[in-house]
């Protein structure tokens, strides 16, 4: 098959860019390894679950005009949030009323600071020793919580920035899920002529200016003089032998080593669907309620947790990321189980097996351990908006690369990164 611009990948930013392209008049093709649309959104009922559950992105953070736009065109409301936040720390339970006490104090050393380092680095600067200890603790589990971020390699800079704004405390979901959003777009995208092929792997690239050839795992041989490449940063930065490694020939080494230079967090979700909700009231066999739930931020092993409020489905979703999700990315779903249902118990002052007894629909989503995503979502690493220039930057007017992981701005990590990267790709392929 031979096309004038082949996509990589049917996420947020090649749904977006192959509409754009094809109603541009451009022909297209949009090819995705899975057989579904969408990377790193999944809404599904995979699990037994009785209603459709995110498996990957879930919220809107902060204003997002793209999103909230395209949103808009496709006709899907959201809803905010809602419920109490709660934290438990040594088992006992307490509303959750702010990051912490020091906030001001941290970010007072932050805007001090005149070149950038990593988190680590800056704590054991401006706060070590004893009287520290537990404002280390939270500013690390906060940055490795909600960024996925290694705080050995995340920039105390890009954190300052975010930390001043108020992205996170503003977070609602498309109704249904962000998946709608994805088939309406591939819709679209049809529509306007774009061809879509799912189930088709790349695993070579061989190129030269005006000419790309694609060999892919399924057999099939796609052509097209130009190439918009839209896969994760897991996969650039995946090794020759790893799965998921994408060869290119020639091979792209500057690129290759910004990918890796970057930072692509790994989280690993627990979807929980029970009988009812039974959070809400204390029992003989569950001693800690936590009434109108919404958020849950703790120091057991999974740490977040959180409810579909206002939606009142008796579903909790648990949250591991950063380097803690990173160690057990080989964990087997079953082990993973018996964590999240441990950790529940612990939180709740009940028992595992009480929980498992309510217990009608769970799904592990590990996205470190997915090989066509190689993570979740990317943070900002030293001298990052140089080493995303690099790998952004097209080559020889016949490679162009696009996506979350690439994007540069205040929405790092968001399905607004990739649609905004998306458009701007497309933008570049129609000059």
């Amino acid at each position: 098959m031979h096309t004038d611009i082949l996509i990589i990948g049917a996420g947020a930013a090649g749904l977006l860019a192959a509409r754009t392209l094809a109603r541009a008049g451009r022909q297209v093709v949009l090819i995705e390894g899975r057989n579904r649309l969408g990377g790193r959104i999944h809404t599904s009922t995979d699990g037994g679950f009785s209603y459709p559950m995110e498996g990957g992105a879930e919220f809107l953070h902060g204003e997002v005009p793209l999103t909230r736009q395209l949103l808009q065109e496709a006709g899907i409301a959201c809803h905010d949030t809602a419920g109490l936040n709660y934290e438990v720390a040594d088992g006992q339970a307490q509303p959750a009323e702010s990051f912490f006490d020091d906030m001001p104090l941290l970010l007072e050393k932050l805007h001090a600071l005149s070149e950038d380092k990593v988190l680590a680095d800056f704590l054991d600067q401006y706060f070590s020793g004893d009287a520290h200890r537990a404002m280390r603790e939270q500013v690390t589990r906060f940055a490795e919580g909600y960024d996925a971020a290694d705080a050995q390699r995340v920039s105390a800079f890009a954190l300052r920035d975010e930390w001043s704004g108020n992205g996170a405390e503003d977070s609602p979901r498309p109704e249904g899920g962000y998946s709608r959003l994805m088939e309406w777009l591939a819709q679209e995208a049809q529509q306007a002529g774009a061809q879509l092929l799912l189930n088709t792997i790349v695993e070579e690239i061989r190129w030269q200016p005006g000419s790309v050839h694609c060999r892919c795992a399924n057999g099939s041989a796609l052509t097209a003089a130009r190439a918009l490449l839209t896969v994760p940063l897991g996969v650039w930065q995946a090794e020759r032998g790893q799965p998921g490694y994408l060869a290119l020939e020639p091979e792209l080494p500057k690129h290759r080593a910004a990918a890796r230079a970057l930072g692509f967090g790994p989280v690993i979700k627990v979807l929980l669907e029970f009988d009812t909700p039974l959070w809400q009231e204390a029992t003989v066999a569950l001693t800690q309620p936590l009434p109108e739930l919404g958020f849950l931020f703790s120091d057991a092993p999974i740490p977040t947790w959180w409810s579909q409020l206002p939606d009142p489905r008796p579903v909790l979703t648990g949250w591991l990321a950063g380097p803690a999700a990173h160690q057990r990315r080989l964990t087997p779903e079953a082990d993973l189980l018996r964590e999240a249902l441990s950790s529940l118990a612990y939180l709740l002052g009940t028992t595992p097996e009480f929980l498992r007894k309510q217990l009608r629909a769970h799904r592990i989503v590990n996205w470190a351990a997915d090989p066509l995503a190689g993570g979740a979502y990317a943070y900002a690493t030293l001298d990052a908006a140089t080493h995303r220039a690099t790998l952004s930057s097209s080559v020889a007017g016949t490679l162009f690369i696009a996506g979350e992981g690439v994007y540069d701005g205040p929405h790092i990590g968001t399905v607004e990164a990739a649609f905004a990267s998306g458009a701007e790709a497309a933008r570049q392929l129609l000059q």
